[in-house]
């Protein structure tokens, strides 16, 4: 018997290469994957760690698909508007 691969309705991607690691992704990771966990929101939302996204001079950048927003320079404060304005306040997926 084979596992069921759900796919979420969002993932916010964090860079996780060095210039992005260095100002904060790692960190954002955990600060996206504490609010997902709040808001109860597991198996809906998934964060991925990304290598390079080549925006270094950008660092750290983050990415909320299906959404294709991108944040440059992402801090605690920026991060927590996204997942709010991207994540929270976006229309649940229809069920088919």
């Amino acid at each position: 018997m084979s596992k069921r691969f759900d796919t979420p309705d969002k993932v916010i991607y964090v860079c996780t290469g060095s210039k992005c690691k260095k100002k904060g992704g790692k960190d954002l990771g955990k600060l996206f994957r504490s609010m997902i966990k709040e808001m109860g929101l597991k198996g809906q939302v998934e964060v991925v760690k990304t290598d390079c996204t080549d925006r270094c001079d950008f660092a750290p950048v983050t990415c909320i698909q299906p959404d294709n927003l991108w944040t440059p320079y992402t801090d605690e404060l920026k991060a927590k508007a996204a997942f709010q304005e991207h994540i929270l306040q976006a229309s649940p997926k229809e069920n088919h």
